[in-house]
């Protein structure tokens, strides 16, 4: 069971901190919690007031405002609850709404996964916190209670929650800067996701307890004695250090517990920045200094604001000492982060002011806005939650920090959207380099620009931020759908020609309009766009557009034209075998780089103008495209005619066996439609195209050369069965 906390317990804590507070707001809304859960339990047996009591005093300890403090006590009712968000506005005010429909989980139940559910939730909760950053403040504080009393979850639903956690909300945490929270969130997860190695260390710690007492009480007196004797008022505390970092350590270096022997961090308070170097100094003539453990981050701070000096000596006894030297700002800073510039100030609204200091979370803001996709989002939370920092200086001496791994391209996007899209190059330090460059701290980066250089689908492996995928990906899209429009509005001229009618009247007539709209399609630029890309046929268009005798008349005399050409590939679609979803009377085909098989999983590609392409699911041509290109595709359960596929088998160059490796072939009831020969030393290489039905054909056929003695391998070969090279089929593939 948690501690219970008492509403006048909680009334204490916040007057504590602030003796102004509208302590009559914070019992209404306890009271308001108290009738609306009425009832309800949570596993542990409690009632269930004794979590939203609990969030409020977490928040409490972050000392944040009366609004805050009375949104964690109503955190769940509109979730959990017959409360509606309209209904707690009229009570309580719009500010205090608007900051629990933030921490409001989407109420929504058709998502296509859990994965897909859990983005769609962090989304809404960063725009929320877009607007006002108390909302990822009281999810944290939420989330710590929830961690705390997870043990009474099933165990899937453990290990669900501690793994979100150690991915997101505690790396989160470390970047908002609140580091107790950091701290504990890891050491909850570890718990779940790992108990037998979190008890093991916890009995370790445990069991060296007094020898550790003594040890950081005897440095502590040398330390403070140093500083006192060089005149600097200092506070020297030392602890344990947390079990997931010790955890970390451990796994990263494959050491056993006894081999870990800075398991202590110490941490020197003092009054000013002057101080914090003459105490380094002091340190270090005391014990000898660990070479490349040295780290200033007052001259350099985190992203978070986080500022400190860090250094490891080899201390007393020989052991490996950490220690952090910071003023008690920058520590109140280090311990509480974001949260520190949230106190509340009588008859002031709250600004964002404080908040745009955190570079970071204006960055995080910014791209989420432009991913559609909700696993890409994740995926891109989790990498950049993870990321290791490095700096460099713009031309004017400005220091920027970017991910491990950034090129100069990102470095253009940080700079503008503009910069970005027409970098053509960068001087890194007065020399040239060219868009690959991988930036390194204490580079500085200037950028050059060409107006004829634009972005390309290459840049995306390049690059390392999510603002550069984004803003990259953006672009793309827009180019494609412009030429897509272009072309749309071009077929559609064409043939709107053919019947003596003309778009510009049509659009004027509203014709236009209504076709959007019969279509349901959003306005006339997705018209235009579904032509080009092939989504949909003049066809349709045409339909709805002329009299179905007329039409019939029309597409008679217009034999070549591209609508015929469409009208006569698409009626073979059913040939290849092949059903789109959602779209009738599309021109298939197949890609010639992967050649997918029925049996095979595939994916449908839509190109620009000419229908859809289907690809096996793993080709690594369709894994670097537009993924709102994508369309889904499945095999027609009616028997599929044979099609070419390229076997490639190495054998020993001996008479008779290519006559052997024929045989097992036919003998799978599979016909050779071309063969090719090459030897070189003692080896042949086979190429044959053969006829096969589907993936268990194709396995049959080549377990069959498998068996044939001398024979080395038998493989499926990828790209064109004959005439122009992969390559250039597999780009042709994807440019028409």
């Amino acid at each position: 069971m948690s501690k219970e906390i008492k509403i006048s317990d909680l009334v204490e804590k916040v007057q504590s901190y602030y003796p102004a507070a509208n302590v009559d707001l914070i019992r209404k809304a306890y009271e308001f919690s108290a009738k609306v859960h009425k009832g309800q339990k949570r596993l542990s047996g409690e009632p269930y007031l004794t979590h939203p009591t609990a969030v409020a005093d977490i928040i409490a300890d972050l000392k944040l405002d009366v609004p805050s403090i009375v949104s964690g006590l109503l955190h769940d009712t509109v979730e959990d609850t017959l409360t509606t968000l309209d209904e707690l506005k009229n009570i309580f005010g719009r500010e205090i709404g608007s900051l629990v429909d933030g921490v409001t989980k989407l109420s929504r139940t058709n998502f296509s996964s859990r994965e897909e559910k859990q983005a769609e939730n962090f989304r809404k909760m960063l725009l929320a916190m877009g607007k006002d950053v108390r909302v990822i403040l009281i999810k944290l504080a939420d989330r710590v209670h929830n961690m705390r009393t997870l043990g009474h979850m099933p165990l899937e639903k453990q290990i669900l929650t501690a793994q979100e956690t150690l991915d997101i909300y505690a790396p989160l945490s470390q970047r908002l800067g609140i580091a107790w929270i950091k701290s504990e969130l890891e050491d909850l997860a570890l718990k779940h996701l790992h108990p037998e190695i979190y008890y093991q260390l916890k009995r370790n710690v445990a069991k060296k307890k007094s020898d550790r007492e003594k040890y950081i009480g005897e440095v502590i007196s040398v330390i403070t004695k140093k500083l006192e004797t060089e005149g600097i008022e200092a506070e020297v505390t030392g602890r344990p250090k947390h079990f997931y970092s010790i955890y970390q350590k451990m796994e990263s270096q494959n050491l056993l517990y006894d081999q870990i022997y800075d398991l202590v961090a110490f941490r020197i308070l003092v009054d000013a920045v002057r101080e914090c170097y003459e105490a380094l100094g002091i340190i270090h003539s005391q014990w000898r200094p660990v070479p490349g453990r040295f780290k200033d981050y007052i001259a350099l701070p985190k992203p978070n604001m986080y500022q400190s000096l860090h250094t490891s000596v080899i201390g007393p006894y020989g052991e490996r000492v950490e220690i952090q030297i910071r003023t008690h700002e920058m520590h109140r800073i280090a311990e509480e982060g974001i949260a520190a510039h949230w106190r509340y100030k009588e008859g002031e609204d709250f600004q964002m002011s404080d908040i745009q200091r955190f570079a970071w979370l204006r960055q995080l803001l910014e791209w989420q806005e432009n991913l559609q996709d909700p696993q890409e989002f994740l995926h891109n939370l989790k990498d950049d939650l993870f990321s290791t920092e490095l700096y460099v200086f713009t031309p004017k001496g400005d220091l920027l920090n970017f991910p491990k791994g950034s090129t100069v391209i990102d470095f253009a996007y940080r700079i503008h959207s503009e910069v970005g899209h027409h970098c053509s190059g960068a001087r890194i330090n007065g020399q040239l380099v060219s868009l690959k460059y991988i930036l390194r701290s204490g580079d500085t980066v200037e950028i050059i620009t060409t107006q004829q250089q634009v972005p390309n689908r290459d840049w995306l492996k390049w690059v390392k931020t999510p603002r550069a995928k984004s803003k990259i990906r953006n672009w793309l899209k827009s180019q494609q759908l412009e030429r897509s429009v272009a072309l749309g509005r071009e077929i559609l001229d064409s043939d709107l020609h053919r019947y003596q009618l003309d778009y510009g009247t049509l659009r004027n007539a509203g014709k236009i309009e209504w076709l959007v709209k019969e279509l349901g399609l959003k306005d006339e630029e997705a018209l235009l766009a579904a032509l080009g890309y092939g989504r949909i046929t003049t066809r349709h268009v045409l339909a709805k557009l002329v009299p179905p005798e007329k039409l019939e008349a029309g597409t008679k005399k217009a034999e070549g034209s591209l609508e015929t050409l469409f009208r006569l590939v698409s009626s073979q679609k059913h040939g290849l075998g092949i059903r789109v979803k959602g779209v009738d009377d599309v021109l298939v085909r197949f890609a010639l780089c992967c050649h997918p098989l029925p049996g095979e999983r595939i994916i449908g590609f839509i190109t620009r103008g000419r229908g859809v392409t289907v690809h096996t699911v793993g080709c690594p041509t369709v894994l670097e495209s537009d993924p709102h290109r994508k369309i889904e595709v499945s095999w027609e359960e009616n028997g599929q005619p044979p099609r070419p596929v390229k076997i490639e088998v190495t054998c020993v160059d001996q008479p008779g066996l290519l006559a052997a490796i024929s045989s097992a072939i036919t003998s799978a009831d599979a016909n050779i439609a071309r063969a090719q020969v090459r030897t070189s030393s003692d080896k042949a290489l086979n190429t044959f195209e053969v006829m096969i039905k589907n993936s268990e054909h194709l396995k049959k056929v080549l377990e069959n050369i498998s068996k044939v003695k001398g024979v080395y391998k038998a493989v499926r070969a990828r790209g064109r069965t004959g005439g122009k090279t992969d390559r250039e089929q597999a780009n042709r593939s994807e440019l028409q």
